[in-house]
């Protein structure tokens, strides 16, 4: 564990950074960083309890990240959380009802009533790997961004379009680029990964309260 994780100041906790156990949380915290922020990376959930805001990362498979929560516990712990709370990628999709993986159906955290699927391309390469630009809806996370603002992604499984959408994206098929309820936010893209206008929809997400 880092030292800067080690006995922090609870009262000091601005922002927490998941620790899954599968997912490279270094570009998300430097993210952070480079926006003056001082996030903390850890599983404990008292101290994920005490965060003005949370974000969950999440590489691989959504059944390594969901047995990996449920080993900390944290799968019971985060719809519960009361802050704003942002999935990235993965993360994203672990707050949908159920993922389906090949021919396998994952139980997810059940946030958001929807479920995920494998991305219908077309003729268009899978995983979807680069640069998109987005249809954003007037949420917070999204002020200053437009459809000129490109962000930067690399998955091949998807959330459809529904009331819960709160920004879009076309590849092969229209599929929810961001989702949200209430106090969750999700982004199927990298905001750390997606220079200026990534930044700022992480200052944007910073600037938000409980």
């Amino acid at each position: 564990m880092p030292e800067a994780n080690k006995n922090p100041d609870k009262t000091s906790i601005n922002t927490v950074i998941i620790d899954t156990g599968c997912a490279n949380l270094s570009s998300v915290r430097f993210a952070l960083q480079r926006l003056g922020d001082t996030p903390l990376i850890t599983a404990d959930p008292e101290l994920i309890r005490q965060a003005r805001r949370v974000i969950l990362p999440g590489v691989g498979s959504a059944r390594a990240a969901m047995q990996a929560l449920s080993a900390k516990g944290l799968d019971t712990l985060i719809p519960t959380l009361t802050q704003p709370v942002l999935g990235v990628c993965l993360g994203m999709q672990l707050m949908c009802r159920q993922s389906s993986e090949g021919n396998a159906t994952v139980p997810c955290l059940g946030i958001i009533d929807t479920e995920v699927t494998e991305l219908c391309s077309g003729e268009l390469p899978l995983p979807h790997m680069g640069w998109n630009a987005i249809t954003p809806t007037s949420h917070p996370l999204f002020a200053g961004i437009g459809t000129q603002d490109y962000l930067y992604f690399v998955h091949s499984y998807c959330a459809p379009p529904g009331d819960f959408t709160l920004a879009s994206c076309d590849y092969g098929q229209v599929f929810s680029a961001a989702i949200g309820r209430d106090n969750f936010m999700g982004v199927q893209f990298h905001p750390e990964k997606s220079a200026a206008a990534g930044a700022l929809i992480l200052k944007n997400f910073l600037e938000m309260s409980a």
